[in-house]
């Protein structure tokens, strides 16, 4: 009898502890309006400097626009291809240019099916630690692999604040 009085208590304390706990607000580390903009000045400085116009897209957490530059003389496809590389890059959680390089294989072809995603270079996950926490997309430069450079100094702009 007296294990059926603490089983029922226990019981009941984990019940009504529960609820307070599903309200728990989640945590989550994403990025800010400072950090996109820090990465996006990082990024186009490095691509004036290597004579490129680009654009630029930052995408957050959870794959949506965090912030996007469209560079002064660039093509009007270069916004919509930065933000596939970004998104790309943030959903798989490795550069664009290793998805295509992944992706180039028939066995792993059928990757190329998932929604907006691109097999193409210019798109660098933003990683606070190991977590994937946003992506970067750059379109313009002649070649995915000098958009992706870009995209590593806007990251480099900010890597103290990703450690």
């Amino acid at each position: 009898m007296r294990r059926v009085r603490l089983a029922v208590l226990a019981s009941l304390s984990v019940l009504a502890t529960s609820p307070a706990l599903a309200q728990a607000p989640q945590v989550e580390k994403n990025i800010s309006m400072g950090m996109a903009l820090a990465i996006i000045q990082g990024t186009i400085e490095q691509c004036t400097k290597d004579g490129y116009k680009v654009s630029v897209v930052i995408v957050d957490k959870a794959g949506n626009v965090a912030a996007s530059v469209r560079g002064d003389g660039t093509n009007p496809h270069t916004m919509e291809f930065g933000r596939l590389k970004a998104y790309t890059s943030r959903t798989r959680g490795q550069t664009s240019l290793e998805f295509m390089k992944l992706t180039s294989d028939p066995a792993n072809a059928y990757l190329k099916q998932i929604p907006n995603t691109v097999a193409v270079g210019g798109g660098v996950p933003i990683k606070a630690g190991n977590e994937v926490i946003g992506g970067v997309g750059v379109s313009g430069a002649p070649g995915g692999e000098k958009d992706e450079v870009c995209a590593l100094a806007g990251i480099a702009k900010v890597a103290d604040a990703l450690k």
